[in-house]
């Protein structure tokens, strides 16, 4: 299972170009009918604008899609899917809605104030990596707890949950490949009291 980089979660940020208002909205989506929903709830929101340009990238089917809207072919739909690309985002939608404020921005000009506005409405998503692993709970006494939290945070490991009643219990993400290290360090630590259980993979969101 691969890696991944996308977003933490919806969000939106605006700017001011030469009198033209553009909002950056981005969304964390993983199917065409989710981009495609984020997009329409974007346009309803913002009818009486003037432009409501997109771009989306999926892992399901390697799906690239990006729109216009009606600015000059090139100005505006490339600039936002290009931000996605160079971010190196997938599983991301982002609209960039325009209200035109009287001044011609020019070609050069619509390419920068879009990109721009994909930027802003990504950064303030904020970037995550969506990293595979394999789930294991580590039940253990409290003498060799921290010793074992602190070669957890240390060794490149994800401390999902901890939890605190007769002993300790942490669920802990290990990325493929590493298992075999992993145990072997809780056993060393805790000289083999430790209980160790396989919980099964899935994706773990680390922020950027």
């Amino acid at each position: 299972m691969e890696n991944y980089k996308t977003v933490l979660q919806d969000a939106s940020d605006e700017m001011i170009e030469k009198k033209s208002r553009f909002i950056g909205y981005c969304r964390p989506v993983k199917t065409q009918d989710e981009a495609i929903s984020f997009i329409n709830e974007i346009r309803a929101l913002h009818r009486q604008a003037t432009h409501n340009v997109y771009a989306y990238v999926l892992r399901e089917d390697n799906i690239i899609r990006y729109s216009d809207d009606g600015e000059p072919a090139g100005t505006a739909g490339v600039p936002v899917l290009e931000v996605i690309k160079k971010e190196g985002l997938t599983d991301v939608a982002v609209v960039v809605t325009r209200y035109f404020g009287g001044v011609l921005l020019g070609a050069g000009g619509l390419v920068r104030a879009y990109g721009k506005g994909a930027k802003i409405g990504i950064d303030a998503a904020k970037r995550i990596e969506k990293i595979y692993c394999n789930l294991y709970l580590v039940r253990c006494d409290y003498s060799s707890y921290g010793k074992i939290e602190y070669a957890v945070n240390n060794g490149g490991y994800i401390l999902r949950d901890s939890s605190f009643e007769n002993d300790v219990c942490l669920t802990v993400g290990v990325r493929e490949g590493e298992d075999e290290n992993f145990l072997k360090t809780i056993a060393d630590i805790s000289g083999g009291s430790a209980k160790v259980d396989t919980l099964g993979g899935e994706y773990i969101a680390k922020e950027l």
